[in-house]
């Protein structure tokens, strides 16, 4: 490595790692610094269920990565990155049993809105039909860094696409044709009365009549691999188990590129307080299945589609996103699903499948929608639930967990009866301490964990309660699962924080446990102010009635450790 790098890139997610790579293949030096102990960041792909069922945890079909500008420039088929295509990229299905369909085809998809919109449709892509390659590098570059390759025609798109999505499907006059688009806005987790949400629902048509809505063949993984392999080619490095605490721990460099949260931005880089006021959007709940078969759709459109929108109609769609957007979860969640198994036989044993399904659902939220996603599912594909091998839920919080752009202190080193685990409610692994307990301790204590989840926990550990398992390769006796609360500035949750350290001690002593090691719960994604949460846990074990002899608690950096230290004085 030269004493002064180029660049250097904090965090090897799919973003992190094309900016490596477009700096690399311009002869610039650069090395990526990633936490875990994979390259991947939300294109991944692991067995959340079963085994032998791949699973997409974030991002699953990539309509905009085959038509990147960025990878159109890079080798990536030499390094494994295959996309297929299912023979239509998306359905949207109707109570009424019949379906609209985006298709390759404008004429397709103009056919299947019904002959009162499909000239309306035919009007909206045909000045942009062919333009494909300079439209998504004037629209991905906006604000514009330099002057437009196609002015004329960017200039179009504004017209059409910068006033809200709902003023663009006036246009149609049947329902068919607006829910269809209205689900293509919804991809952003955006009203649809927002500004330039039209050009959002249009750069996602535009895709599938350019080049599709595909999968890559082995999952998201495979988009990461292969550039992480391209990046290294090139002369870059990646260096992956890199805890990344503040700059001092990276290497010299002209330029520091973060594909993090703007909140780890400014810890790792000393910017103190500055983005205490940036404020998330919407988030998630996504459930990944592992089925015994296809899901039984009622209309034939979804069975060939790698992506089905479940609305049906604009108001409804409308009215789910407008709920989420106010901090309310849906009544009736508007619900994007793919089938990557549908065109991929090698991400499911022979004759079964994955599925995944997401509903919208308001930042941090913490309730449950797996009832209210699997009642949608079956109004359109009844039989759906029979079909259920297992399923791995993940709202906000676990999504954050499995991918928080945050570093942590390393418990995996400590001798102890019994390690605790500041686990997510899926027991499945994630971040921060949770996917390092499970990196190091191995293979054993997923499969413990997924044998409580078969047996025990359906639908997870509820926050506040405490399980073991075996430690696997941790040099300890147990692991102690715990689900810490996520912080509320509206909602006093001290007492559940309270209970995972109570809880964990119970089961310690169950156990028999007589030295126990605590990290410090709920203070990294979750959001814990540290001083609180020191104050909370060192009360709790204080009080707590325990045959332990020995809690210590093993913490990620210096602010962590005098905090403690404060309360055990």
């Amino acid at each position: 490595m030269p004493s002064m790098l180029d660049a250097v890139v904090v965090g090897a997610g799919p973003n992190g790692l094309t900016a490596a790579a477009e700096l690399a293949r311009r002869g610039f030096s650069v090395a990526v610094f990633e936490a875990l102990d994979t390259v991947g960041g939300g294109a991944r792909t692991e067995e959340l269920t079963l085994p032998g069922f791949r699973h997409d945890p974030c991002s699953a079909v990539h309509p905009l990565g085959v038509g990147s500008p960025a990878f159109k420039d890079m080798p990536l088929d030499r390094y494994g990155l295959e996309w297929l295509h299912a023979e239509l990229p998306m359905a949207h299905p109707f109570d009424d049993g019949t379906a609209a369909v985006l298709s390759r085809s404008v004429s397709e998809t103009a056919a299947s809105f019904g002959p009162r919109d499909a000239g309306a449709y035919r009007r909206l892509v045909a000045p942009y039909l062919g333009t494909w390659d300079t439209l998504v590098r004037d629209f991905m570059s906006l604000p514009l860094t330099a002057l437009p390759r196609d002015p004329v025609t960017l200039a179009r798109f504004g017209v059409d696409g910068l006033p809200p999505s709902t003023w663009l499907m006036r246009r149609f006059r049947d329902d068919r044709a607006r829910a269809l688009f209205a689900g293509l806005v919804a991809h952003v987790i955006a009203p649809l009365g927002g500004l330039a949400t039209g050009a959002i629902g249009l750069v996602f048509a535009l895709a599938a009549h350019t080049g599709g809505w595909p999968l890559p063949r082995g999952g998201s993984q495979a988009i990461s691999d292969a550039l992480a392999a391209y990046v290294k080619d090139l002369g870059g490095t990646i260096h992956t188990s890199y805890e990344v605490k503040r700059l001092d721990d990276l290497p010299p460099a002209r330029a520091y590129v973060f594909d993090t949260s703007p909140t780890a931005l400014a810890r790792i880089a000393g910017f103190g307080r500055f983005y205490d006021r940036y404020r998330y959007g919407a988030s998630v709940y996504k459930i990944d299945y592992a089925l015994d078969g296809p899901v039984p759709w009622t209309a034939a459109e979804p069975r060939r589609a790698g992506t089905v929108q479940i609305g049906p109609g604009s108001r409804e769609i409308g009215a789910a996103l407008h709920q989420v957007s106010v901090g309310t979860p849906p009544r009736t969640p508007f619900l994007i699903t793919a089938q990557p198994s549908l065109v991929d036989p090698s991400r499911a044993p022979g004759g079964k499948h994955v599925f995944w399904a997401y509903g919208h659902v308001p930042h941090a939220w913490e309730g449950d929608l797996t009832e209210a996603i699997e009642r949608q599912i079956e109004r359109f594909a009844p039989g759906f639930r029979d079909l259920i091998l297992a399923r791995a839920t993940a709202g906000p919080p676990q999504l954050a967990a499995r991918n928080a752009n945050y570093v942590g202190g390393d418990i995996t080193e400590q001798h102890a009866d019994a390690i605790v685990n500041a686990a997510n409610s899926s027991l499945l692994g994630g971040g921060g301490v949770d996917g390092a307990i499970h990196r190091k301790g191995g293979p054993d204590i997923l499969a413990a964990c997924r044998a409580l989840r078969a047996s025990h926990y359906g639908r997870g550990l509820p926050t506040g309660q405490a399980v073991a398992t075996t430690a696997g390769r941790l040099d300890a006796r147990w692991v102690i699962h715990t689900v810490g609360p996520v912080h509320s500035p509206d909602e006093d949750r001290s007492a559940l924080l309270a209970s995972c350290h109570r809880a964990a001690l119970r089961v310690a002593d169950e156990l028999g446990a007589r030295t126990v090691a605590f990290p410090a719960i709920s203070t990294g994604v979750y959001r814990w102010p540290v001083d609180d949460a020191a104050r909370i846990a060192v009360r709790a074990v204080r009080e707590a009635e325990t045959s332990v002899e020995e809690v210590r608690f093993v913490l990620f950096d210096e602010r962590a450790y005098e905090a403690f230290a404060a309360h055990v004085r």
